[in-house]
């Protein structure tokens, strides 16, 4: 039964990490964000609110106050005194001109609860219209009240607004998170290692490549993977080992009474009426011998052959000058070298196999690479035969589905080799006609 997922699990599936250390990182990642999330809304929600207002309502009241006493105050004398004192008590800077309006509004860029505190500070504290320059000056906060001689400006020192413990709390707590996030990072990128391992190991055993045991490292469950892989691996190796030896004493009996029958037609005198009955039996008798070798050479896989780096280009030239000393219509369309890691035996049986069985049905065939690039080389066999059916392709690759007069053995064959070393083989409809038989190898 299949599940059908709803759109937006989809849309949220394709964003996710498709690694597994990805996503354990952001298993991780995701609940260390909410805390600071949390935190710093506590913060803001909380302490830095009332520590502003705090630091607001200071500064509104001394403003309010150095303003009336300006108004209280007209002598030049008093004014100076005034002056200085509201830098020496308060490090307040005051400028006192004539203008008869105020300047015009600056507000911060990111408007927070110290800003508000200021605004509300300031309109309970103050009757007289003032304004608040933000932006002007990096290191104060401009505050302009309007007084019935003019405007006066007080630059306040922003550190006077700001708790000194704000810095330190975000560094603390975006420096806490950042050293966490880096070593859960480095423990989980070890623990996926192991686990890269055993995929790479499994691949490589799964394409016939020789690959060593794997050393089990990691948490326990990744260990105990890497020891079954390993004693999976053994068993399949001494499997196939043992196998292959049966099969080669197996070749050996079945053909050695084939091999006296042979010799024992060669002997044989016969008349010049029998002639033709013993080339006949001679001719069933190699047919036999090519069965069997068949047979055997499915029953065995080519599994006992070494992964090698091979040129592909030189294998397929090779393949073509073969099949051309009986059937002269075979071209090869070479692109030049291609280094791939593989058995050249058994590959040169499978696309042998291809190229056999197009020949026995056309007149004209066509070995080539189609595609070659940093993943994938595509071979490919054409025909200009009168190909099969589309419902048919699959169906070929049975054992004993003989479409081109054969055993029947050739194409499953040919799947087996393709398939132990990591790639595909279908069956298409070719350009020329006929078929097409396309081979994908992994690089």
């Amino acid at each position: 039964m299949r599940v059908t997922l709803p759109p937006q699990s989809r849309v949220v599936k394709r964003f996710l990490p498709r690694s597994l250390l990805g996503r354990s990182l952001l298993i991780i990642l995701a609940p260390l964000v909410l805390v600071l999330a949390i935190a710093l809304q506590i913060y803001y929600g909380s302490h830095l609110v009332l520590i502003s207002r705090r630091f607001a309502s200071s500064v509104a009241g001394e403003v309010a106050l150095l303003s009336d006493l300006w108004e209280r105050s007209p002598s030049p004398a008093a004014r100076a005194h005034l002056l200085n004192l509201a830098w020496q008590q308060f490090e307040l800077r005051i400028d006192a001109t004539s203008a008869a309006v105020l300047p015009a509004e600056r507000k911060p860029f990111f408007v927070g609860p110290v800003a508000r505190a200021l605004d509300e500070a300031l309109a309970s504290q103050l009757s007289e219209p003032y304004s608040l320059d933000w932006r002007t000056d990096p290191q104060s906060v401009l505050i302009s009240v309007r007084v019935p001689n003019g405007v006066l400006s007080f630059a306040v020192p922003r550190k006077r607004l700001y708790p000194g413990t704000i810095l330190v709390f975000v560094v603390w707590l975006v420096g806490s998170s950042a050293l966490l996030f880096t070593i859960a990072a480095l423990f989980m990128r070890n623990q996926v290692r192991a686990i890269r391992r055993l995929a790479v190991a499994a691949e490589a055993f799964g394409k016939g490549r020789d690959a060593e045991p794997i050393h089990p490292e990691g948490a326990a469950e990744v260990r105990a993977a890497a020891i079954a892989f390993n004693r999976m691996q053994a068993r399949i190796t001494r499997f196939v080992a043992q196998r292959t030896e049966m099969l080669a004493g197996v070749s050996h009996d079945l053909r050695t009474p084939l091999t006296r029958l042979r010799l024992g037609l060669a002997v044989l005198p016969v008349s010049e009426a029998a002639k033709a009955e013993v080339a006949d039996m001679e001719a069933d008798v190699a047919e036999m011998e090519r069965m069997i070798a068949g047979y055997l050479a499915f029953a065995r896989g080519e599994g006992a052959e070494a992964a090698r780096p091979t040129d592909l280009d030189a294998l397929l030239a090779d393949v073509a000058e073969r099949a051309r000393r009986g059937f002269p219509a075979i071209d090869y369309e070479s692109k030049g070298p291609a280094i791939v890691a593989l058995r050249p035996d058994a590959m040169t049986r499978a696309i042998t196999n291809l190229v056999d069985n197009a020949t026995r049905q056309a007149r004209h065939v066509v070995l080539a690479i189609l595609k070659r690039d940093e993943a994938t080389v595509e071979i490919a066999v054409d025909d200009d035969g009168p190909g099969i059916a589309p419902e048919q392709h699959e169906t070929m690759f049975r054992p004993f589905a003989s479409g081109t007069g054969g055993t029947g053995l050739g194409l499953a064959i040919t799947r087996d080799i393709v398939h132990a070393h990591g790639g595909e083989v279908t069956l298409e409809t070719s350009p020329m006609g006929g078929l097409r038989a396309r081979i994908a190898l992994p690089v």
